[in-house]
């Protein structure tokens, strides 16, 4: 009977008679099926599917208490920032969501106060606000690239911490993810972007700059993290080589960091994987070195 079947596709016939997960898993098997792909797979979208319904309970529990919460995603080009928000705001209540991604400042934002166009970002009471990269720009891609000058970013660096004590004095609930990724991992994605006619639009000759620039990216972002740390503000790096590990994991942060009612009661958990998200300190290896 197997033998009708075509390689990796199993009958419904075949699909009844099986009334125990080894006799699937075996007939799997013998069409050719990769059942620990598989059932990876169905892991991972259990897992998902698991958070993002605490993640709606965290939601009506921000607006319901008139909560400001501000998560920035900042990494190298294709660590995972967009997939991240995507799956985090996918099934939240787009009226007290919102994504911010700004474009390059027009000529009247570069000759105001560099912060002015984020404050205008800032969550409402009751909103949550994922950034798709923030004022962190100045910090790492515009020195790097050569798109500032050299007073501005050290303006920048000594405003920063105090612009982040304003909000968290004000109330703003700000997380600061860093992406990280490694160089092989990073070139192996932009490879696969240039390769898919859907993602094309996502590739840049920015993007390439940054592989020939890595080490200057590296130096910035140490600069960064170092100048920027703060007990009130913290950095925390996700491992993304794994971009499904990558989100379950910056999920579980964010929802480690509120108390909310049933939280207790959820089958997901909730504490994140110590080997994957983790604080900033000088000591922690690094993806991208």
């Amino acid at each position: 009977m197997m033998n009708d079947v075509a390689p990796n596709i199993l009958s419904a016939e075949v699909l009844l008679s099986c009334k125990k997960r080894n006799e699937l898993i075996h007939a799997a098997g013998m069409a050719g099926v990769n059942m620990k792909k598989v059932l990876r797979n169905l892991r991972y979208e259990e897992e998902l599917r698991q958070l993002q319904a605490e993640l709606v309970d965290l939601q009506q529990y921000v607006a319901r208490k008139k909560l400001r919460v501000a998560i920035i995603f900042e990494g190298r080009d294709a660590a995972g920032k967009g997939g991240s928000i995507k799956r985090f705001s996918e099934h939240l209540n787009p009226r007290s969501m919102r994504l911010v991604a700004l474009p390059r400042p027009t000529e009247v934002e570069m000759g105001q106060w560099y912060f002015r166009r984020y404050i205008k970002a800032m969550p409402d009471p009751g909103e949550i606000v994922f950034f798709d990269r923030s004022w962190y720009n100045r910090a790492v891609v515009e020195p790097v690239m050569g798109f500032c000058k050299d007073k501005d970013y050290e303006r920048f660096m000594k405003q920063v911490p105090e612009f982040e004590h304003m909000l968290y004095e004000d109330g703003v609930i700000l997380i600061k993810f860093w992406f990280s990724i490694s160089k092989e991992e990073q070139h192996r994605r932009f490879q696969s972007r240039l390769e898919n006619p859907l993602k094309r639009w996502k590739f840049s000759p920015v993007d390439m700059k940054g592989q020939e620039l890595w080490n200057r990216y590296t130096h910035f972002k140490e600069q960064m993290f170092s100048r920027t740390h703060t007990p009130f503000c913290p950095w925390i790096i996700v491992k993304t080589n794994d971009k499904r590990t990558a989100r379950l994991e910056s999920m579980r942060y964010v929802l480690s960091q509120f108390e909310y009612p049933g939280k207790n009661r959820s089958r997901a958990v909730m504490i994140p994987d110590p080997n994957v998200v983790a604080r900033y300190y000088r000591q922690l290896p690094q993806m991208d070195i």
